[in-house]
Protein backbone atom coordinates (compact mmCIF):
# COMPACT_ATOMS: atom_id res chain seq x y z
CA UNK A 1 0.00 0.00 0.00
CA UNK A 2 1.05 3.14 -0.89
CA UNK A 3 1.26 5.84 1.87
CA UNK A 4 0.66 9.42 0.33
CA UNK A 5 2.66 12.67 1.80
CA UNK A 6 -0.77 14.95 3.11
CA UNK A 7 -0.09 17.55 0.67
CA UNK A 8 -0.16 14.64 -1.88
CA UNK A 9 -2.76 13.07 -0.63
CA UNK A 10 -5.13 15.75 -0.54
CA UNK A 11 -3.73 16.65 -4.62
CA UNK A 12 -5.14 13.12 -5.22
CA UNK A 13 -8.43 13.32 -3.38
CA UNK A 14 -9.49 16.45 -5.66
CA UNK A 15 -8.89 14.09 -9.01
CA UNK A 16 -10.38 11.93 -7.64
CA UNK A 17 -13.55 14.07 -7.13
CA UNK A 18 -13.37 15.08 -10.82
CA UNK A 19 -13.35 11.94 -12.26
CA UNK A 20 -16.76 10.47 -12.65
CA UNK A 21 -16.51 7.32 -12.20
CA UNK A 22 -13.75 7.15 -9.80
CA UNK A 23 -13.04 4.22 -7.53
CA UNK A 24 -13.44 6.38 -4.34
CA UNK A 25 -16.64 7.60 -5.08
CA UNK A 26 -18.35 4.05 -4.92
CA UNK A 27 -16.13 3.16 -1.59
CA UNK A 28 -17.82 6.01 -0.13
CA UNK A 29 -21.02 5.32 -0.91
CA UNK A 30 -21.91 2.52 2.41
CA UNK A 31 -21.46 6.23 4.32
CA UNK A 32 -25.37 6.52 2.84
CA UNK A 33 -26.47 3.67 4.89
CA UNK A 34 -25.50 4.11 8.13
CA UNK A 35 -28.50 4.98 10.53
CA UNK A 36 -30.62 8.43 10.66
CA UNK A 37 -31.95 8.64 14.20
CA UNK A 38 -32.84 12.90 13.75
CA UNK A 39 -36.54 11.73 12.77
CA UNK A 40 -36.71 9.40 16.11
CA UNK A 41 -35.76 11.82 18.06
CA UNK A 42 -38.85 14.23 17.41
CA UNK A 43 -41.01 11.26 17.58
CA UNK A 44 -40.06 10.30 20.79
CA UNK A 45 -38.42 12.83 22.58
CA UNK A 46 -41.08 14.99 23.97
CA UNK A 47 -42.59 11.56 25.65
CA UNK A 48 -39.29 11.36 27.85
CA UNK A 49 -39.07 13.19 31.09
CA UNK A 50 -37.00 13.72 33.69
CA UNK A 51 -37.48 12.23 37.30
CA UNK A 52 -36.27 13.98 40.57
CA UNK A 53 -37.33 12.79 43.93
CA UNK A 54 -36.42 14.05 47.08
CA UNK A 55 -36.62 13.99 50.86
CA UNK A 56 -36.92 15.73 53.74
CA UNK A 57 -34.25 16.50 56.05
CA UNK A 58 -33.29 18.97 59.01
CA UNK A 59 -32.59 22.24 58.41
CA UNK A 60 -30.62 22.68 61.30
CA UNK A 61 -27.92 19.98 59.76
CA UNK A 62 -26.71 22.84 57.58
CA UNK A 63 -25.28 21.94 53.72
CA UNK A 64 -21.88 20.83 53.22
CA UNK A 65 -20.31 21.22 49.88
CA UNK A 66 -20.19 18.57 46.87
CA UNK A 67 -17.51 17.74 44.40
CA UNK A 68 -17.95 20.26 41.94
CA UNK A 69 -20.27 19.49 38.58
CA UNK A 70 -22.24 17.00 40.92
CA UNK A 71 -25.21 18.04 42.85
CA UNK A 72 -26.67 16.05 45.75
CA UNK A 73 -29.74 14.24 43.41
CA UNK A 74 -26.12 12.63 41.11
CA UNK A 75 -24.39 11.47 43.36
CA UNK A 76 -27.39 9.66 45.98
CA UNK A 77 -28.43 7.95 42.66
CA UNK A 78 -25.10 7.14 41.75
CA UNK A 79 -23.66 5.70 45.20
CA UNK A 80 -27.50 3.42 46.01
CA UNK A 81 -27.90 2.06 42.50
CA UNK A 82 -23.96 0.98 41.24
CA UNK A 83 -22.75 0.15 44.71
CA UNK A 84 -25.43 -0.40 46.93
CA UNK A 85 -25.08 2.42 49.79
CA UNK A 86 -26.24 5.78 50.79
CA UNK A 87 -24.30 8.70 49.73
CA UNK A 88 -21.03 8.51 52.17
CA UNK A 89 -20.26 11.21 54.40
CA UNK A 90 -16.74 12.88 53.92
CA UNK A 91 -15.23 15.90 55.98
CA UNK A 92 -16.76 18.43 53.38
CA UNK A 93 -20.62 17.14 53.71
CA UNK A 94 -22.82 14.94 55.44
CA UNK A 95 -25.31 12.53 52.98
CA UNK A 96 -26.86 14.51 50.60
CA UNK A 97 -25.07 17.66 51.60
CA UNK A 98 -25.72 17.73 55.42
CA UNK A 99 -22.95 19.08 57.79
CA UNK A 100 -19.98 17.82 58.23
CA UNK A 101 -19.26 15.71 60.97
CA UNK A 102 -16.33 17.40 61.66
CA UNK A 103 -18.32 20.71 62.93
CA UNK A 104 -19.06 21.71 59.04
CA UNK A 105 -18.60 24.57 56.87
CA UNK A 106 -22.38 25.86 56.13
CA UNK A 107 -21.34 28.67 54.26
CA UNK A 108 -19.80 26.29 51.27
CA UNK A 109 -23.01 24.10 51.23
CA UNK A 110 -26.00 23.53 48.99
CA UNK A 111 -24.43 22.97 45.75
CA UNK A 112 -26.64 21.95 43.23
CA UNK A 113 -29.18 21.32 45.34
CA UNK A 114 -32.70 22.55 44.16
CA UNK A 115 -35.12 21.64 47.30
CA UNK A 116 -35.99 25.25 47.95
CA UNK A 117 -36.67 25.96 44.20
CA UNK A 118 -40.00 24.20 43.85
CA UNK A 119 -41.53 25.50 46.56
CA UNK A 120 -41.65 28.11 49.01
CA UNK A 121 -39.52 28.88 52.45
CA UNK A 122 -42.23 26.32 54.17
CA UNK A 123 -40.99 23.60 52.37
CA UNK A 124 -36.94 24.42 52.46
CA UNK A 125 -36.03 21.44 54.22
CA UNK A 126 -36.96 19.33 50.85
CA UNK A 127 -33.51 18.12 49.45
CA UNK A 128 -32.61 16.08 46.38
CA UNK A 129 -32.37 12.19 46.95
CA UNK A 130 -32.29 10.63 43.62
CA UNK A 131 -32.28 11.44 39.86
CA UNK A 132 -34.15 9.48 36.16
CA UNK A 133 -35.31 9.29 33.65
CA UNK A 134 -38.94 7.54 32.54
CA UNK A 135 -41.57 7.95 29.59
CA UNK A 136 -45.40 8.66 29.47
CA UNK A 137 -47.28 5.75 29.11
CA UNK A 138 -51.05 7.95 28.26
CA UNK A 139 -51.69 10.95 27.47
CA UNK A 140 -54.02 11.24 30.98
CA UNK A 141 -50.61 11.66 32.91
CA UNK A 142 -49.35 7.93 33.16
CA UNK A 143 -45.49 7.68 33.59
CA UNK A 144 -43.38 4.00 33.94
CA UNK A 145 -40.26 4.40 35.19
CA UNK A 146 -37.55 2.16 37.35
CA UNK A 147 -38.80 0.96 41.09
CA UNK A 148 -35.00 2.00 42.22
CA UNK A 149 -35.80 5.64 40.85
CA UNK A 150 -38.38 6.90 43.33
CA UNK A 151 -37.37 4.64 46.47
CA UNK A 152 -37.62 5.64 49.61
CA UNK A 153 -38.76 8.99 48.27
CA UNK A 154 -41.07 11.93 49.74
CA UNK A 155 -41.64 13.89 46.64
CA UNK A 156 -41.60 12.86 43.18
CA UNK A 157 -41.46 15.52 40.59
CA UNK A 158 -41.16 14.93 36.54
CA UNK A 159 -40.36 17.28 34.13
CA UNK A 160 -41.70 17.47 30.64
CA UNK A 161 -39.29 18.24 27.67
CA UNK A 162 -41.06 21.76 27.45
CA UNK A 163 -40.05 22.64 31.10
CA UNK A 164 -43.13 22.38 32.51
CA UNK A 165 -42.79 20.69 35.93
CA UNK A 166 -45.50 18.38 38.14
CA UNK A 167 -45.22 16.43 41.42
CA UNK A 168 -46.28 13.00 40.83
CA UNK A 169 -48.53 10.95 42.67
CA UNK A 170 -46.49 7.56 43.07
CA UNK A 171 -49.27 4.51 42.03
CA UNK A 172 -47.35 1.55 42.69
CA UNK A 173 -44.15 -0.51 42.67
CA UNK A 174 -42.55 -3.26 41.65
CA UNK A 175 -38.58 -4.21 43.08
CA UNK A 176 -38.90 -7.62 41.78
CA UNK A 177 -39.27 -6.54 37.97
CA UNK A 178 -38.08 -2.56 38.80
CA UNK A 179 -40.61 -1.20 37.47
CA UNK A 180 -42.98 1.95 39.03
CA UNK A 181 -45.82 3.86 37.66
CA UNK A 182 -46.54 7.34 38.21
CA UNK A 183 -49.15 9.70 37.82
CA UNK A 184 -48.82 14.00 36.71
CA UNK A 185 -52.39 15.53 36.44
CA UNK A 186 -51.87 16.40 32.87
CA UNK A 187 -53.56 15.89 29.97
CA UNK A 188 -52.92 15.35 26.21
CA UNK A 189 -49.35 14.30 26.99
CA UNK A 190 -47.22 12.81 24.06
CA UNK A 191 -47.86 9.33 24.86
CA UNK A 192 -44.95 6.48 23.59
CA UNK A 193 -45.78 3.54 21.47
CA UNK A 194 -44.94 0.39 22.64
CA UNK A 195 -43.71 -2.41 20.49
CA UNK A 196 -43.01 -6.19 21.02
CA UNK A 197 -39.95 -7.15 23.16
CA UNK A 198 -40.09 -10.69 21.95
CA UNK A 199 -39.56 -9.43 18.05
CA UNK A 200 -36.07 -7.60 18.91
CA UNK A 201 -33.17 -9.29 17.18
CA UNK A 202 -29.27 -9.30 18.39
CA UNK A 203 -27.66 -6.62 16.42
CA UNK A 204 -30.32 -4.22 15.47
CA UNK A 205 -30.55 -0.52 16.10
CA UNK A 206 -31.50 0.86 19.32
CA UNK A 207 -31.99 4.32 20.91
CA UNK A 208 -31.62 5.58 24.39
CA UNK A 209 -33.15 8.67 26.01
CA UNK A 210 -32.62 10.17 29.66
CA UNK A 211 -30.93 12.14 31.92
CA UNK A 212 -27.83 10.41 32.84
CA UNK A 213 -26.43 12.94 35.72
CA UNK A 214 -29.47 15.19 35.15
CA UNK A 215 -28.47 15.85 31.61
CA UNK A 216 -32.29 15.98 30.54
CA UNK A 217 -33.02 14.72 26.17
CA UNK A 218 -29.60 13.40 26.38
CA UNK A 219 -29.81 10.96 23.10
CA UNK A 220 -27.10 7.86 22.71
CA UNK A 221 -27.21 5.07 20.51
CA UNK A 222 -25.91 1.48 19.87
CA UNK A 223 -27.03 -2.62 18.88
CA UNK A 224 -28.89 -5.02 20.97
CA UNK A 225 -26.09 -6.93 22.29
CA UNK A 226 -27.94 -10.23 23.19
CA UNK A 227 -31.41 -11.84 24.17
CA UNK A 228 -32.74 -12.99 27.40
CA UNK A 229 -29.71 -12.15 29.29
CA UNK A 230 -29.77 -13.82 32.83
CA UNK A 231 -28.16 -11.42 35.37
CA UNK A 232 -29.76 -13.18 38.64
CA UNK A 233 -33.26 -10.78 38.48
CA UNK A 234 -36.80 -11.88 38.14
CA UNK A 235 -36.26 -11.33 35.05
CA UNK A 236 -34.16 -12.02 31.31
CA UNK A 237 -33.03 -8.14 30.16
CA UNK A 238 -32.19 -6.99 27.14
CA UNK A 239 -28.54 -6.19 26.54
CA UNK A 240 -26.93 -3.09 24.20
CA UNK A 241 -23.97 -1.63 23.79
CA UNK A 242 -25.71 1.47 24.35
CA UNK A 243 -24.25 4.01 26.57
CA UNK A 244 -26.26 4.59 29.55
CA UNK A 245 -25.46 6.17 33.02
CA UNK A 246 -26.86 7.38 36.40
CA UNK A 247 -29.83 9.06 35.55
CA UNK A 248 -30.16 6.73 32.42
CA UNK A 249 -32.58 4.89 34.73
CA UNK A 250 -35.84 4.36 34.00
CA UNK A 251 -35.62 5.78 30.17
CA UNK A 252 -36.94 4.01 27.43
CA UNK A 253 -34.92 1.80 24.57
CA UNK A 254 -36.23 2.54 21.58
CA UNK A 255 -36.40 0.71 17.87
CA UNK A 256 -35.97 1.81 14.84
CA UNK A 257 -39.62 2.17 13.93
CA UNK A 258 -39.95 4.79 17.37
CA UNK A 259 -41.32 1.65 19.63
CA UNK A 260 -40.14 1.40 23.20
CA UNK A 261 -38.98 -2.10 23.38
CA UNK A 262 -37.21 -1.97 27.25
CA UNK A 263 -36.58 0.57 30.14
CA UNK A 264 -32.78 1.02 30.72
CA UNK A 265 -31.92 -0.56 34.09
CA UNK A 266 -28.69 -2.02 34.37
CA UNK A 267 -25.06 -1.08 33.73
CA UNK A 268 -22.14 -3.80 33.77
CA UNK A 269 -19.71 -1.73 35.74
CA UNK A 270 -16.26 -2.24 37.24
CA UNK A 271 -16.22 1.33 38.31
CA UNK A 272 -19.61 3.10 38.43
CA UNK A 273 -19.59 4.57 34.65
CA UNK A 274 -20.09 3.06 31.25
CA UNK A 275 -18.06 0.16 30.17
CA UNK A 276 -19.74 -0.69 26.90
CA UNK A 277 -22.68 -2.97 28.46
CA UNK A 278 -26.39 -1.82 29.76
CA UNK A 279 -28.87 -3.95 30.46
CA UNK A 280 -33.25 -2.55 29.81
CA UNK A 281 -35.95 -4.64 31.09
CA UNK A 282 -38.31 -6.07 28.32
CA UNK A 283 -41.26 -3.99 27.68
CA UNK A 284 -43.30 -6.76 27.55
CA UNK A 285 -43.09 -7.89 31.36
CA UNK A 286 -43.12 -4.42 32.05
CA UNK A 287 -46.22 -3.65 30.45
CA UNK A 288 -47.85 -6.35 32.41
CA UNK A 289 -46.55 -5.15 35.84
CA UNK A 290 -47.68 -1.63 34.57
CA UNK A 291 -51.18 -2.87 34.00
CA UNK A 292 -51.59 -4.14 37.17
CA UNK A 293 -50.04 -1.43 39.07
CA UNK A 294 -52.21 0.68 37.59
CA UNK A 295 -55.47 -0.95 38.25
CA UNK A 296 -54.88 -2.22 41.97
CA UNK A 297 -51.52 -0.10 43.30
CA UNK A 298 -49.46 -3.74 43.36
CA UNK A 299 -48.70 -7.06 41.70
CA UNK A 300 -50.55 -10.53 42.18
CA UNK A 301 -48.21 -13.52 41.45
CA UNK A 302 -48.61 -17.17 41.99
CA UNK A 303 -45.78 -19.61 43.74
CA UNK A 304 -45.21 -23.07 44.42
CA UNK A 305 -43.28 -22.26 47.34
CA UNK A 306 -39.94 -24.12 46.28
CA UNK A 307 -36.26 -23.16 45.97
CA UNK A 308 -34.45 -24.07 43.40
CA UNK A 309 -30.95 -23.96 41.40
CA UNK A 310 -29.41 -24.03 37.55
CA UNK A 311 -28.88 -28.05 36.63
CA UNK A 312 -24.89 -28.31 35.62
CA UNK A 313 -23.94 -30.19 32.83
CA UNK A 314 -22.33 -32.82 35.35
CA UNK A 315 -25.38 -33.10 37.07
CA UNK A 316 -27.53 -33.31 34.04
CA UNK A 317 -25.27 -36.07 32.72
CA UNK A 318 -24.73 -38.14 35.81
CA UNK A 319 -28.85 -38.27 36.79
CA UNK A 320 -28.96 -39.10 32.59
CA UNK A 321 -30.85 -36.11 31.46
CA UNK A 322 -30.21 -35.45 27.46
CA UNK A 323 -28.81 -31.78 27.92
CA UNK A 324 -28.51 -29.35 31.46
CA UNK A 325 -32.09 -28.14 31.06
CA UNK A 326 -34.51 -27.55 33.96
CA UNK A 327 -34.62 -26.20 37.53
CA UNK A 328 -33.58 -28.41 40.44
CA UNK A 329 -35.54 -28.51 43.46
CA UNK A 330 -33.18 -27.82 46.73
CA UNK A 331 -36.17 -27.62 49.32
CA UNK A 332 -40.10 -27.82 49.56
CA UNK A 333 -41.89 -25.45 51.75
CA UNK A 334 -43.92 -27.77 54.42
CA UNK A 335 -47.49 -27.55 53.77
CA UNK A 336 -46.99 -25.37 50.30
CA UNK A 337 -48.66 -26.33 47.00
CA UNK A 338 -45.03 -28.00 45.59
CA UNK A 339 -45.16 -30.52 49.02
CA UNK A 340 -48.66 -31.39 48.23
CA UNK A 341 -48.48 -31.53 44.47
CA UNK A 342 -45.66 -34.37 45.46
CA UNK A 343 -42.90 -32.19 44.18
CA UNK A 344 -39.39 -33.68 46.17
CA UNK A 345 -35.86 -31.87 46.86
CA UNK A 346 -33.98 -33.10 43.81
CA UNK A 347 -36.48 -33.32 41.65
CA UNK A 348 -35.63 -31.73 38.44
CA UNK A 349 -38.52 -29.20 37.09
CA UNK A 350 -38.42 -30.04 32.98
CA UNK A 351 -41.95 -27.92 32.03
CA UNK A 352 -44.61 -26.15 33.61
CA UNK A 353 -48.20 -26.19 31.68
CA UNK A 354 -46.24 -27.81 29.02
CA UNK A 355 -43.96 -24.58 28.41
CA UNK A 356 -40.12 -25.62 28.71
CA UNK A 357 -38.01 -24.51 31.57
CA UNK A 358 -34.81 -24.01 29.67
CA UNK A 359 -33.18 -22.69 32.83
CA UNK A 360 -33.59 -21.70 36.69
CA UNK A 361 -34.54 -18.38 36.36
CA UNK A 362 -37.49 -19.44 33.80
CA UNK A 363 -39.26 -21.26 36.13
CA UNK A 364 -40.47 -17.79 38.66
CA UNK A 365 -41.74 -16.39 35.81
CA UNK A 366 -43.40 -18.71 34.60
CA UNK A 367 -45.22 -19.74 38.09
CA UNK A 368 -45.59 -15.69 38.75
CA UNK A 369 -47.57 -14.73 35.96
CA UNK A 370 -50.16 -17.86 36.89
CA UNK A 371 -53.29 -16.14 38.62
CA UNK A 372 -52.87 -17.72 41.95
CA UNK A 373 -55.93 -20.40 42.78
CA UNK A 374 -55.64 -21.87 39.49
CA UNK A 375 -54.43 -25.44 38.22
CA UNK A 376 -50.90 -26.30 36.58
CA UNK A 377 -49.24 -29.25 35.60
CA UNK A 378 -45.43 -29.86 36.41
CA UNK A 379 -43.62 -32.04 34.92
CA UNK A 380 -40.70 -33.27 36.83
CA UNK A 381 -37.38 -35.55 36.32
CA UNK A 382 -36.90 -38.03 39.40
CA UNK A 383 -34.65 -41.13 39.05
CA UNK A 384 -34.73 -41.37 35.71
CA UNK A 385 -37.69 -41.09 34.34
CA UNK A 386 -40.59 -38.16 33.86
CA UNK A 387 -43.82 -37.75 36.11
CA UNK A 388 -46.72 -35.46 35.51
CA UNK A 389 -47.94 -33.76 38.51
CA UNK A 390 -50.93 -31.62 38.93
CA UNK A 391 -50.91 -28.27 40.84
CA UNK A 392 -52.81 -25.73 42.89
CA UNK A 393 -51.09 -22.27 42.32
CA UNK A 394 -50.68 -20.13 45.43
CA UNK A 395 -50.06 -16.07 46.16
CA UNK A 396 -46.65 -15.28 46.35
CA UNK A 397 -45.83 -13.82 50.31
CA UNK A 398 -42.97 -13.90 52.47
CA UNK A 399 -41.24 -17.22 51.70
CA UNK A 400 -41.43 -19.35 55.01
CA UNK A 401 -38.58 -21.79 53.56
CA UNK A 402 -37.99 -24.86 55.13
CA UNK A 403 -36.57 -24.58 58.67
CA UNK A 404 -33.89 -27.35 59.76
CA UNK A 405 -33.89 -29.13 63.27
CA UNK A 406 -31.01 -26.93 64.80
CA UNK A 407 -30.27 -30.01 67.30
CA UNK A 408 -26.84 -31.29 67.05
CA UNK A 409 -26.08 -34.55 64.77
CA UNK A 410 -25.79 -37.61 67.19
CA UNK A 411 -22.23 -38.82 68.30
CA UNK A 412 -20.24 -40.46 65.08
CA UNK A 413 -19.95 -44.31 65.20
CA UNK A 414 -17.10 -45.27 63.25
CA UNK A 415 -17.34 -46.54 59.86
CA UNK A 416 -15.01 -47.29 57.02
CA UNK A 417 -14.83 -44.54 54.45
CA UNK A 418 -16.01 -46.05 50.73
CA UNK A 419 -15.32 -45.23 47.10
CA UNK A 420 -16.89 -41.90 47.74
CA UNK A 421 -14.61 -40.54 50.74
CA UNK A 422 -17.42 -40.21 53.24
CA UNK A 423 -18.40 -42.30 56.93
CA UNK A 424 -21.72 -41.76 57.87
CA UNK A 425 -24.12 -43.02 60.35
CA UNK A 426 -27.85 -43.35 60.86
CA UNK A 427 -29.87 -40.35 61.66
CA UNK A 428 -32.53 -40.88 64.83
CA UNK A 429 -36.36 -41.65 64.12
CA UNK A 430 -37.43 -38.23 65.75
CA UNK A 431 -34.64 -36.36 64.14
CA UNK A 432 -35.94 -37.83 60.82
CA UNK A 433 -39.38 -36.28 61.89
CA UNK A 434 -38.80 -32.89 62.85
CA UNK A 435 -36.38 -32.82 59.26
CA UNK A 436 -39.52 -33.83 57.76
CA UNK A 437 -37.44 -36.87 55.54
CA UNK A 438 -38.23 -40.55 55.36
CA UNK A 439 -34.74 -41.65 55.32
CA UNK A 440 -30.88 -40.33 55.10
CA UNK A 441 -27.81 -40.85 56.58
CA UNK A 442 -25.15 -37.76 58.48
CA UNK A 443 -21.79 -37.22 57.21
CA UNK A 444 -19.24 -37.83 60.13
CA UNK A 445 -16.26 -37.16 58.09
CA UNK A 446 -15.36 -36.91 54.65
CA UNK A 447 -12.06 -37.49 52.57
CA UNK A 448 -10.87 -38.23 48.55
CA UNK A 449 -13.52 -37.34 46.18
CA UNK A 450 -16.37 -36.23 48.44
CA UNK A 451 -13.96 -33.64 50.02
CA UNK A 452 -13.06 -32.33 46.39
CA UNK A 453 -16.58 -32.30 45.66
CA UNK A 454 -17.31 -30.09 48.53
CA UNK A 455 -19.13 -32.59 50.93
CA UNK A 456 -18.72 -31.64 54.73
CA UNK A 457 -19.58 -32.85 58.29
CA UNK A 458 -23.11 -32.68 59.37
CA UNK A 459 -24.51 -32.97 55.74
CA UNK A 460 -27.05 -35.36 55.21
CA UNK A 461 -27.55 -37.80 52.33
CA UNK A 462 -30.66 -38.90 51.05
CA UNK A 463 -30.09 -40.48 47.38
CA UNK A 464 -26.89 -41.96 45.55
CA UNK A 465 -28.06 -41.75 42.00
CA UNK A 466 -31.54 -43.44 41.83
CA UNK A 467 -31.52 -45.37 44.64
CA UNK A 468 -32.67 -43.43 48.20
CA UNK A 469 -31.23 -43.92 51.09
CA UNK A 470 -32.86 -45.38 54.47
CA UNK A 471 -29.68 -45.91 56.67
CA UNK A 472 -26.17 -46.29 56.73
CA UNK A 473 -26.48 -49.95 55.87
CA UNK A 474 -27.65 -49.69 52.42
CA UNK A 475 -25.60 -46.74 51.86
CA UNK A 476 -22.49 -48.83 52.22
CA UNK A 477 -24.04 -51.13 50.07
CA UNK A 478 -24.77 -49.18 47.25
CA UNK A 479 -21.81 -47.54 46.96
CA UNK A 480 -20.12 -50.81 47.49
CA UNK A 481 -21.05 -51.39 43.67
CA UNK A 482 -20.26 -47.96 42.19
CA UNK A 483 -18.24 -47.95 38.71
CA UNK A 484 -15.15 -45.79 38.89
CA UNK A 485 -15.59 -45.09 35.73
CA UNK A 486 -18.91 -43.04 36.21
CA UNK A 487 -19.75 -39.97 38.22
CA UNK A 488 -22.86 -40.27 40.28
CA UNK A 489 -24.72 -37.87 41.26
CA UNK A 490 -25.19 -37.36 45.10
CA UNK A 491 -28.43 -35.56 46.32
CA UNK A 492 -27.46 -33.65 49.96
CA UNK A 493 -29.28 -32.01 51.89
CA UNK A 494 -27.49 -28.87 53.80
CA UNK A 495 -29.09 -26.49 56.44
CA UNK A 496 -32.43 -25.60 54.50
CA UNK A 497 -31.33 -26.78 50.93
CA UNK A 498 -31.03 -29.78 48.93
CA UNK A 499 -28.72 -30.21 45.68
CA UNK A 500 -27.20 -33.04 43.71
CA UNK A 501 -23.29 -32.85 43.79
CA UNK A 502 -21.71 -35.05 41.15
CA UNK A 503 -18.82 -37.41 42.48
CA UNK A 504 -16.60 -39.62 40.68
CA UNK A 505 -15.67 -42.73 42.75
CA UNK A 506 -12.37 -43.73 43.52
CA UNK A 507 -11.30 -46.68 42.24
CA UNK A 508 -9.55 -49.39 45.29
CA UNK A 509 -5.98 -48.00 44.71
CA UNK A 510 -7.04 -44.44 44.26
CA UNK A 511 -7.02 -42.32 47.45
Amino acid sequence: MTILPLRKFFAAAVVAVCLPLAPQVAAAAPAANLPDFTDLVDKVGPSVVNIRTTTRVTLSQGGGALPPGMDNGDMSEFFRRFFGIPLPQGPQGGQGGGQSPHGGQGGQGGQGSQGGQDSGPDNGDEQNSGVGSGFIMTSDGYVMTNAHVVDDADSIYVTLTDKREFKAKLIGVDDRTDVAVVKIQANNLPAVNVGDSNKVRVGEWVVAIGSPFGLENTVTAGIVSAKGRDTGDYLPFIQTDVAVNPGNSGGPLINMQGEVIGINSQIYSRTGGFMGISFAIPIDEAMRVADQLKTTGKVTRGRIAVAIGEVTKDVADSLGLPKAQGALVSSVEPGGPAEKAGIQPGDIILKFNGQSVDTATDLPRMVGDTKPGSKATVTVWRKGQTRELPITIAEMQTDKGAKADPKKAPEPKPRAANALGLSVTDIPADQLNQLKIKGGVVVDSVDGPAARAGLQKGDIILRVGDTDIANAKQFQDVTAHLDPQKMVAILVRRGDNTQFVPIRPRGPAQK
